[in-house]
């Protein structure tokens, strides 16, 4: 008895399709050189590529990863029909150990009896417990099956290591604003999709690609839902999808939010202004719409990582750790559990007290260097450690600071150039106000200011 979801992925393969089938599933490429995006993937030659064409030694178990809409499971179903190898499909949220097992065992058997291989896509497999992901060692380590496998988790977390070590990873990246507007240009053409039944117009194709977020699935379903409220809704010969019926059908305002103009500019500077000016609930406002405009959260992470450094810098040192484990979260969850760091990095920022003091000092120090105001270093603080030096009198006369009561000792450190000048002047806020303290008590020490 085969899986419940192999007689619907046959079905697919064959084209035999009920008129409820959704646009998304009737658009889904039979062949991979028809799969839009993911071109780093599906060069000739590659893993993707040969396993398709059946190349000897191709047969390798990959684990695809990548944000929803990205075409996981595209390729696995695109592969099966590219390959005369026979094709299984389960879902991890209701297959078991048992119907894993079963699908090794029908494996064996196909192979002794037809000398065909088996490939088994298994779709979302964090979802899958460790001893699940047992049951699929014996299949794969032995090549009864080939595993393809989807995920939109980081497979270092959600896989077992096992597993990992036996398969090859791929990552996939979120569809750019061109790769959709194809997979929307060919729904409205194909005759499997809307093709002569309705006109789009560009700013309604420009919504419904802002906001699938690099998702092609959710691209397509927005603009079966619009077809079908506009089809509803009159009788008229006009079949043109316009903006406000996309925002209508998403149940959501529009953003207006290009990435390259104007308003991709004013958002990150309201943004960055408002973190600056201690305004949590102004920041997280213009963080949701970075967001749900498909900003690159990277770009986002970015800018809390110049705003942690910038401007409360060391008043809180530690907003510079909460911004670079905000940043590594983005790259090890993705969108769309990463917004949840980046709030509360956002959110700690924007509480946290402000400093912009170790920002000057590096730009005023930058420009005196720059302005030639350097000059020699002291004789006391070059490297004594190569041949020559003792003559050059290099190290002598310096104290070593540990041995001083204090543990500071009074030398001079900068050149003569800019002796006595003071680059760094922290405020009077948060840590900075302590540091303030000690460092007036250091330089008198040090100087004998």
């Amino acid at each position: 008895m085969q899986p419940a979801d192999y007689h619907l992925n046959m079905a697919e393969q064959s084209g035999l399709f009920g008129v409820t089938a959704p646009l998304a599933a009737r658009m889904r490429p039979r062949k991979l050189e028809e799969v839009v995006g993911q071109a780093h993937l599906l060069l000739a030659g590659s893993p993707l590529q040969n396993l398709a064409d059946g190349v000897p030694g191709g047969a390798t178990s990959v684990i695809l990863w990548g944000p929803p809409g990205s075409g996981k499971t595209t390729i696995a179903k695109a592969i099966s029909a590219s390959s005369d190898r026979k094709f299984v499909e389960l879902s991890a949220v209701s297959a078991g150990v048992k119907d894993v097992r079963d699908v090794i065992e029908q494996a064996l058997s196909t192979r002794d009896l037809y000398g065909q291989t088996t490939v088994l896509f298994l779709d979302e497999i964090h979802r899958f417990t460790k001893a699940q992901q047992d049951a699929l060692l014996p299949g794969v380590e032995n090549g009864w099956i080939i595993l393809v496998a989807a995920t939109t988790e980081n497979p270092s977390f959600s896989v077992i290591t096992p597993l990992l070590s036996r398969s090859l990873l791929l990552t996939l990246e979120p569809l750019n604003e061109v790769q959709l507007a194809e997979i929307i240009d060919r729904a409205l053409s194909s005759e499997h999709g809307l093709r002569g039944k309705f006109e789009l117009s560009p700013a309604a194709k420009s919504a419904i690609i802002q906001l699938s977020s690099g998702d092609a699935r959710r691209a397509l379903t927005l603009l079966e839902a619009s077809a079908a409220v506009l089809g509803a809704s009159t009788g008229s010969t006009v079949r043109e999808i316009d903006e406000e019926l996309v925002a209508q059908v998403a149940d959501r305002a529009l953003l207006r939010y290009d990435r390259q103009g104007d308003e991709h500019y004013d958002v990150i500077s309201a943004f960055i202004k408002s973190v600056r000016g201690s305004d949590p609930d102004a920041a997280i406002h213009y963080l949701a719409r970075m967001i749900e405009a498909g900003e690159d959260p990277r770009f986002i992470a970015r800018r809390i990582l110049i705003l942690a450094a910038e401007d409360i810098g060391l008043a809180d040192p530690q907003a510079l750790v909460v911004a670079n484990a905000a940043a590594d979260s983005v790259q090890f969850l993705g969108m769309p559990e990463a917004r949840i760091p980046l709030a509360e990095a956002v959110i700690y920022l924007s509480t946290a007290p402000k400093s912009n003091a170790a920002y000057l000092a590096i730009d005023e120090a930058i420009k005196d260097v720059r302005n030639g105001q350097s000059g020699p270093v002291p004789k006391h603080l070059r490297d004594s450690h190569y041949p020559g030096t003792k003559a050059l009198e290099h190290g002598k006369g310096y104290i070593y600071p540990h041995d001083e009561e204090f543990g500071v000792a009074r030398q001079q450190y900068p050149p003569s150039a800019i002796a006595g000048k003071n680059y760094y002047n922290p405020t009077n806020h948060g840590l900075e106000k302590e540091v303030a303290a000690r460092l007036e008590k250091l330089r008198r020490i040090v100087r004998g200011d």
